[in-house]
C-alpha cells in the first residue's frame, strides 16, 4: 500500500470503447487512440496491483462494459482481489441470465444511465432506441437481487424534466439517482454549444432537486451535479490531481482522471510496461499536478487550494490552452472571462448536436 498524502481509492475500469449508443455528451475521447483492447489476464493482473496499493472499489465502464464476454470473470477477479464492484452500464443487453452470471460472480451494485424519463426524447438523445431495452435491464437487475443506482445527464434538451426523472428513478426503485449536469469534456466539447443550458434552467433544476432530495430524505438518495461554467468556484476535480483515483483505458494507458488524455503535452504509461504502483509513484502524469508547488497565482496563495486544488487540469487546457492555468471556472481566474464568453455565445444558438460515433 502506498504511504504518505496520495493514495488511490478508485479505479475507473474502461473495459472498452465499444458501445450501443451514440450521446452526444460521452467523455470518451473524441480521437480514439489505437491499440488492442486489454485481455483478461492482464485486466487481473491490474486489479491486482490496484488491490495492492490500496484501492477500494473499481468500477467497470466504456464505452459499454456488457460488450465484453470475459465481464464476469473480471468482476469474479476484483471480488478475489478485494474490491468492492460496481458496474457502470447503459444497462442495453443485460438480461436476466446475464444479471445473475453477475451476482454469481461477486457483483456489488449497478448503476444505469438514462437519457430523460420518455422514450422519444431518450432514444433521440442516446442516438438509438435503447429506453424500452434499459427498462427491461432494471427488471433483469432487481430480480438478480442487485442495488441500483441511476444517472441521467442534464443539458438543454432534458434539464426541465427534472421532476419527472426523479419520479421515473421512484417507480424504478433506485437506492440512489444522479442527476449531472453535462461535463464539457470529449463530445460534449465539441457538442457545447447545443448542449449547455441557461443560467436560468440551470439554478431552477437545481431548486427542484433539492425540494426532491428533501421529500425522499431516507428513501431515496439524490446528488445534484452543478456544472462547472455557473459556479463561482472549480469542483475539486477527481479530489486532487493524482490524489484518489486511478483510470485505465481500454488500450491499458493510466490516468488520473478519465478525461486526461486532452491533455497534449502528458504521456500516459501503459500498464502493459509499467506496474499499476509504479506509475502511480513515478509517472510524470500522475506527479505533474499533484500537491501545490506546480500552482499559479491566485492558486497558490489561495485557502481553498486544499480544497479545490486549482479545479479540474483538463478545463483549462480546454478554455485556455494550458493545463496548468487556474480552472477559468473559477471566478478569480484571470481568465474567467472565457467561461463567460462560451456561456454567452453558447446560449444565444439553438443547432443539432453531433453525435458520438463508436470505433470500429
Amino acid at each position: 500500500m502506498t504511504n504518505g498524502p496520495f493514495r488511490p481509492y478508485g479505479l475507473l475500469a474502461e473495459l472498452t470503447y465499444r458501445c450501443p449508443l451514440h450521446c452526444p455528451y460521452c467523455s470518451n475521447p473524441i480521437r480514439y487512440p489505437s491499440g488492442a483492447e486489454l485481455e483478461k489476464r492482464e485486466w487481473v493482473r491490474v486489479l491486482r496491483e490496484a488491490s495492492e496499493l490500496g484501492v477500494l472499489h473499481v468500477g467497470f465502464s466504456g464505452g459499454e462494459p456488457l460488450q465484453r464476454s470475459d465481464l464476469a470473470k473480471l468482476v469474479a477477479a476484483a471480488r478475489e482481489a478485494g474490491l468492492y464492484t460496481n458496474l457502470i452500464t447503459s444497462a442495453v443487453g443485460l438480461s436476466i441470465e446475464r444479471a445473475r452470471e453477475l451476482k454469481a460472480a461477486g457483483l456489488d451494485s449497478v448503476q444505469v444511465s438514462f437519457q430523460n424519463d420518455e422514450a422519444p426524447l431518450a432514444d433521440e438523445i442516446a442516438g438509438a432506441s435503447a429506453h424500452a431495452a434499459k427498462l427491461a435491464a432494471v427488471e433483469a437487475i432487481h430480480r438478480a437481487g442487485l442495488p441500483l443506482s441511476l444517472n441521467v445527464v442534464l443539458h438543454r434538451r432534458n434539464i426541465q424534466r427534472v421532476e419527472q426523472i426523479v419520479a421515473l428513478a421512484e417507480r424504478l426503485g433506485a437506492e440512489r439517482l444522479e442527476l449531472a449536469n453535462t461535463q464539457y469534456y470529449g463530445w460534449a466539447f465539441k457538442n457545447l454549444a447545443a448542449l449547455l443550458p441557461l443560467r436560468e434552467q440551470v439554478e431552477h433544476a437545481g431548486r427542484v432537486a433539492a425540494a426532491e432530495q428533501e421529500r425522499l430524505k431516507g428513501r431515496m438518495e439524490i446528488l445534484y451535479v452543478m456544472p462547472d461554467y455557473f459556479s463561482e468556484r472549480p469542483k475539486p476535480c477527481m479530489n486532487g490531481w493524482g490524489r484518489r483515483h486511478i483510470t485505465v483505458n481500454p488500450i491499458g494507458e493510466m490516468l488520473p482522471c478519465p478525461t486526461a488524455g486532452v491533455i497534449g503535452d502528458l504521456k500516459f504509461d501503459n500498464v502493459r510496461a509499467h506496474s499499476v504502483g509504479w506509475i502511480w509513484e513515478k509517472s510524470d502524469a500522475f506527479n505533474r499536478f499533484r500537491g501545490t508547488e506546480w500552482m499559479p497565482e491566485p492558486c497558490r496563495s489561495c485557502d481553498q487550494r486544499e480544497n479545490d486544488f486549482g479545479g479540474c487540469r483538463c478545463q483549462a487546457a480546454l478554455l485556455t490552452g494550458d493545463a496548468s492555468a487556474t480552472d477559468p471556472a473559477c471566478s478569480l481566474s484571470p481568465q474567467r472571462s472565457k467561461t463567460e464568453q462560451l456561456i454567452k455565445a453558447s446560449c444565444a444558438n439553438d443547432i443539432s448536436y453531433e453525435y458520438r460515433l463508436n470505433p470500429a
